[in-house]
């Protein structure tokens, strides 16, 4: 998929799409996935590390939102990563079968680094 079609996908306001889209504006390497996968293989991957993220003091920018987006799609949809050379942010977008329309977007900063939990 060229870089200009993935962007025109990226037309929502919320807080992850606009990271994405920056992202792809800035150069930064991208991929996007030839297969596709069911509705619950990514969902319930994608939920089990929502749970896994939060228990370690992780809040994933629309990544619980992703999860239920792509739950209720139903169909199987397809995957693309931006991933910035410079490592310091993860976006992954969910798209249609046919990569024709944004299903869901999700992103969190990289490295990994554990908040301590309030007192």
């Amino acid at each position: 998929m060229e870089r200009h079609v993935l962007e025109s996908l990226l037309i929502g306001d919320d807080e992850a799409s606009v990271v994405a889209l920056a992202a792809l504006r800035s150069g930064a390497p991208y991929s996007v996935e030839e297969r596709v996968q069911p509705t619950g293989a990514h969902a319930g991957v994608f939920g089990r590390r929502l749970q896994r993220m939060r228990m370690h003091g992780f809040e994933p920018l629309g990544l619980e939102r992703a999860v239920q987006l792509i739950r209720e799609y139903g169909l199987p949809v397809r995957s693309a990563l931006i991933d910035p050379g410079n490592r310091t942010r993860f976006t992954l977008l969910f798209l249609t079968e046919d990569g024709s329309a944004l299903v869901a977007c999700a992103s969190w900063p990289l490295p990994l680094v554990a908040r301590k939990p309030p007192l």
